[in-house]
């Protein structure tokens, strides 16, 4: 079986998927590297071994010797990009959020029907060993029917890795709650069973929003992502437009009827995620999300808080960035582009998780008030649920 050949899109923050999509000999390589900076193209065109080097995607798109794009770019390039690979027949992976508006997702999606071109989304977290875990968990039936999900998202290296470049400007990610996330409400989704109907949120940008900014066109500091500051109002060299919440609160009704809760906040000591589903028979929370970490359940009762539980699973052991995840991900798109078929990523699902994320960032600057989010066309539900056949 040959290689499949890849163009990596984007080769910033995400470079390390690029590199798990290169596997000489063993199912995929990168040939094309493309990235609008000439000076990132040359230093990161040192991992790899492509021959094709250029500073506009364009010039991939009509490539015989490419089978498919990988974007890894900024968010709010997302849109224009995926349609213009699809539009030219390259089968997409492109990385989460989908977009930066409900829009944007329905303008993919309808293109990628229309043309037949294959489109895979990169919510990696299916693929992590903790979510597996939790969904089969739930699925065994080992807690009843799940009711209400609640997630709280402690981000300890916000101020660095969203407030000091692009992230921080919501023309280019609307805004946290659908950025930052989208792989959470992707989750929840799919721990819960069900799609997000309505919102309402509430946040605040209450540290970051007076701290010293660099001058318009000031590169980033060298260290920014290895020397961090502490306490969080201590930072400085933030972006130099900063509008987007640095705390936020969303509660979602799904329209299966369960409830479901999400916090997220960028000034905390320490970064975790912790989920806990309450279901008719008992509740499961994780306690860590690598190997050797937990899940947990209480399914007898009523007692107590009891720290040992009743049941705890350890979180299967995995190598490789993301907790292993993008290994597990990027092998289901190599299978994706060879054969199609439906998969565990989804590009319906990556479309309500960001229209989840972007009412909810309505609700938040509208003073909280409930917004619904808006349908799906049914027969664009239909065509991938069936695999894009």
């Amino acid at each position: 079986m040959e290689d499949l050949r890849f163009g990596a899109v984007g080769l910033g923050l995400r470079t390390n998927l690029h590199l798990g999509a290169h596997r000489p000999g063993k199912g995929s390589v990168v040939t094309a590297l493309c990235d609008s900076d000439p000076d990132v193209l040359k230093r990161q065109s040192k991992r790899f071994e492509a021959e094709i080097l250029t500073e506009d995607y364009r010039d991939l798109l009509n490539r015989d010797d490419i089978d498919a794009l990988i974007l890894a770019t900024p968010d709010d390039t997302h849109e224009q990009l995926a349609i213009d690979c699809l539009r030219a027949g390259k089968p997409v992976y492109l990385e989460k959020p989908m977009a930066i508006t409900v829009e944007g997702c329905d303008n993919i999606l309808r293109t990628a029907r229309e043309t037949g071109t294959r489109l895979y989304v990169g919510h990696n977290m299916r693929h992590m060993g903790v979510v597996r875990l939790m969904r089969d968990i739930i699925q065994k039936g080992v807690i009843g029917e799940p009711k209400t999900v609640w997630v709280r998202h402690f981000v300890s290296y916000g101020g660095d890795y969203y407030f000091k470049d692009w992230h921080a400007d919501r023309r280019n990610t609307t805004g946290l709650l659908l950025q930052k996330a989208a792989h959470d409400l992707d989750v929840i989704h799919w721990l819960a069973g069900g799609y997000t109907q309505r919102v309402n949120a509430m946040g605040d940008l209450m540290v970051y929003g007076d701290l010293p900014r660099r001058e318009p066109g000031t590169p980033r500091p060298d260290g920014w992502l290895r020397d961090f500051d502490w306490p969080p109002a201590t930072r400085k060299d933030l972006n130099h437009v900063v509008d987007v919440e640095d705390v936020s609160v969303m509660n979602m009704r799904l329209d299966n009827g369960v409830i479901a809760a999400y916090q997220q906040c960028h000034f905390t000591p320490d970064y975790f995620r912790n989920y806990t589903v309450i279901g008719t028979e008992g509740r499961l929370e994780n306690f860590g999300d690598g190997p050797g970490d937990t899940v947990k359940v209480w399914n007898t009762g009523p007692s107590e808080y009891r720290g040992d539980a009743d049941i705890a699973y350890k979180v299967p052991d995995a190598a490789g960035s993301h907790g292993g995840a993008d290994s597990g991900i990027m092998g289901e798109f190599c299978r994706f582009v060879r054969e199609g078929g439906v998969t565990d990523t989804s590009p319906v699902a990556a479309r309500m998780s960001v229209a989840a994320g972007y009412m909810a960032t309505m609700s938040l600057r509208d003073g909280g008030m409930p917004y619904d989010v808006p349908e799906l066309d049914p027969e664009l539900v239909a065509y991938f649920d069936n695999g894009q056949q």
